[in-house]
């Protein structure tokens, strides 16, 4: 059984490496962002496929959102979420991607196993058939929550939705994936 979880937190010492490399590029020190994207680049692509479905479109998502990043590190104000703040970056420009094109293609297969294959996540198929039983406010809420490692306060302000909705959703989401485990009897229900 595959457990989703800290393959992508930044501990403490990561956020403020992260937070000082924002900072460093602000000042237009361009050699920061290599190690922001080797720091970020998982979690950035798991959260801007969860939202677009297509991987291709999920990886342009990625390239605009750190030239986003660059060109507005200069307004970021430091308060100990660096990550925070780029994955508004990441989910704003998702939504203005699918109300640009108006079309929502289901995430495939393939996608499913390259997101699990991207770097420290654990390949296994069944978490790919796992996320493909939720809805996307689930799948969404379940990965920043659990890969990326937000607590539902911060998931509440990156998608917009209440923090209520975002607890009942997660709630859900668990209840779906365990009756699915228990079910298949390939588990113990344990999610």
């Amino acid at each position: 059984m595959v457990c989703l979880t800290s393959a992508m937190r930044l501990d403490e010492s990561e956020n403020a490496r992260l937070e000082a490399l924002i900072l460093r590029l602000a000042l237009g020190e361009v050699g920061a962002m290599g190690p922001i994207y080797d720091m970020t680049r998982s979690s950035v692509y798991a959260y801007a496929l969860s939202l677009l479905k297509n991987s291709f479109d999920a990886e342009d998502v990625i390239h605009d959102s750190y030239m986003r990043l660059n060109a507005s590190a200069g307004s970021y104000v430091p308060k100990g979420k660096p990550m925070a703040y780029l994955l508004t970056i990441v989910r704003n420009l998702c939504i203005n991607r699918i109300n640009d094109s108006k079309r929502s293609v289901a995430l495939g297969e393939e996608d499913w196993e390259r997101l699990l294959r991207a770097d420290e996540i654990p390949a296994n198929i069944e978490a790919a058939e796992w996320m493909s039983l939720l809805n996307d406010d689930e799948r969404q809420i379940i990965l920043l929550h659990a890969i990326a490692g937000f607590r539902h306060r911060e998931i509440a302000g990156i998608t917009g939705l209440p923090l209520s909705t975002v607890l009942s959703k997660y709630a859900r989401a668990l209840k779906k994936l365990r009756k699915h485990i228990t079910e298949d009897g390939k588990g113990s229900g344990a999610v």
